[in-house]
């Protein structure tokens, strides 16, 4: 917009949060997206690495340190709609290194730059008190934490999701091909860091049809502006580099997500809570970004579509297909926060700050618990470290490790090859690793007990508490273990049984 035509349009009751001259001086440009970056920041670097590499990240750990031809051949077998994040991170560990915090870095940065951008959008739609308290709020939830804190490309999708709209908004205000350039690369980068996230598409489309009415455009109300339609060729990019990945993507679900159920309609109860990391939480956002969508009126469209649209539509391909996880759907998560800021803005500051406040305060016994383990229930952590601590201590040379089962999401393999590295004990029955494969899982020898011939101990490692270790291998691995081998002793650790053997 014009610099004319925004400080009519901004001087309206209706494109303000109705904050004083003198309020406004207290609230300077930078603090308003600077406090939210510095707030997420301190508080997801806090506690970084109390939760170990969970399964998932230990995918990317393995992905990530493989050659980028590995890389090829693995995004060609199961895990293609995550391939460019894993080829973002190879890059990534070539310079920092794969510790923890090597590791989740990326996600730190990616979320508080999100936080950082929620606010300075807020401001757009609603204002500076609103996109202050937005950013704030973004930054005490507890999904942000946990997020920020996985090595995943959840938060890199979640940052690029409001750059895009940020992007969209000054696009569809001030027309030019610098910015809608601009808003393409950031469309673009979205739909490789994470299909699912241009479902976005739909809330932007929305926004752009009915630009004109809602104060996006220069135009002003009743005037269309026909530049917002250069929108069409700024998403076409992003549809040519998506599209084959999509394809390949499509192909592979039956692998990837063979977990997960057809989703329900009672699923949606659970949503909230699911995306905010916290029950509670979520229902408090849920309350105040609907009080905000009320306040903002026809501002409300492009957030309220940003988190309503990708919602319904995945839940609606969940009918079809297994695709509903709602860790798919954090991208939303800042939109519902930009809607919870404007109802916060309602009130004098120190007001709308008591109840982010009293936001954090009532996340913390989750904020406390995702820092102990990624694993859900909570309760329920798998602790690789103490495994490979206790066969470090104890393992001689000869012996031999197995892993049961070895075809498992838990990722036993990567898990204690992430522990130890080259000081773990030879793997016994590994004919072709996952690299080797182009695969996450290794390939194990047909005739055990010939592969197990001449080792004199074997570190048995099994998912889940076992009285009786060798009773829970099944097969021909099982076989060979029990005809071969007594149990000399047994480790429980959380999650996972560590044995013994001894010829």
């Amino acid at each position: 917009m014009g610099e004319k035509s925004d400080k009519r349009h901004r001087a309206t009751p209706a494109a303000s949060d109705t904050v004083t001259p003198a309020a406004r001086r207290g609230l300077p440009g930078t603090a308003i997206w600077l406090a939210p970056a510095l707030l997420t920041l301190a508080v997801t670097l806090s506690g970084l690495t109390g939760a170990q590499l969970w399964r998932d990240e230990l995918a990317t750990w393995s992905a990530a340190t493989r050659s980028v031809r590995d890389l090829v051949r693995l995004a060609g077998t199961i895990d293609a709609a995550t391939g460019p994040y894993y080829l973002l991170m190879h890059g990534w560990v070539a310079l920092a290194g794969d510790s923890i915090v090597a590791l989740r870095l990326p996600s730190v940065l990616a979320m508080t730059g999100a936080a950082a951008l929620t606010a300075l959008l807020g401001r757009r739609l609603a204002g500076a008190r609103a996109g202050l308290l937005a950013g704030l709020l973004f930054a005490l939830l507890p999904s942000t934490s946990r997020y920020a804190q996985e090595a995943r490309p959840y938060a890199l999708a979640t940052l690029l999701a409001v750059l895009a709209s940020l992007l969209l908004v000054d696009a569809l205000r001030r027309p030019g091909w610098g910015r809608w350039t601009g808003y393409a690369a950031a469309l673009a980068a979205l739909g490789l860091t994470h299909l699912i996230a241009l479902t976005l598409l739909a809330a932007h489309a929305v926004a752009v049809l009915v630009a004109h009415r809602v104060g996006l455009t220069d135009g002003g109300r009743g005037h269309p502006d026909r530049r917002r339609w250069f929108w069409l060729p700024a998403v076409l990019p992003a549809v040519l580099l998506v599209a084959p990945l999509a394809l390949v993507a499509r192909n592979q679900r039956g692998r990837q997500l063979q977990w997960v159920d057809i989703v329900r309609p009672a699923d949606l109860t659970t949503l909230p809570g699911g995306v905010a990391q916290s029950s509670v939480v979520g229902g408090l956002l849920v309350g105040l970004a609907v009080l905000g969508a009320a306040r903002l009126g026809r501002r409300a469209l492009l957030p309220g579509a940003a988190v309503l649209l990708p919602v319904s539509l995945l839940f609606v391909a969940g009918l079809a297909v297994p695709l509903w996880v709602p860790r798919y759907l954090v991208f939303v998560v800042p939109f519902a926060c930009l809607l919870a800021g404007a109802a916060l803005a309602a009130v004098a500051l120190p007001g709308g700050l008591a109840v982010v406040v009293l936001a954090g305060l009532l996340g913390l016994p989750d904020q406390t618990a995702l820092r102990h383990t990624h694993e859900w229930p909570r309760s329920a952590p798998i602790d690789y470290q103490g495994v490979a601590e206790v066969i470090q201590a104890d393992q001689r040379p000869g012996d031999a490790i197995v892993y049961s089962p070895r075809r498992s999401w838990l990722f036993l393999d990567f898990g204690i090859e992430y522990q130890l590295g080259d000081r773990r004990p030879r793997d016994a029955l590994l004919t072709e690793s996952a690299a080797q494969r182009g695969d996450l899982w290794a390939a194990e020898c047909g005739r055990p007990a010939d592969c197990l011939a001449g080792v004199p101990r074997v570190w048995l490692v099994l998912s889940g508490r076992h009285t009786d270790p060798l009773a829970a291998v099944s097969g021909a691995k099982g076989a060979a273990l029990r005809d071969g081998f007594t149990v000399t002793q047994v480790w429980q650790r959380p999650g996972l049984t560590l044995t013994l053997l001894t010829r």
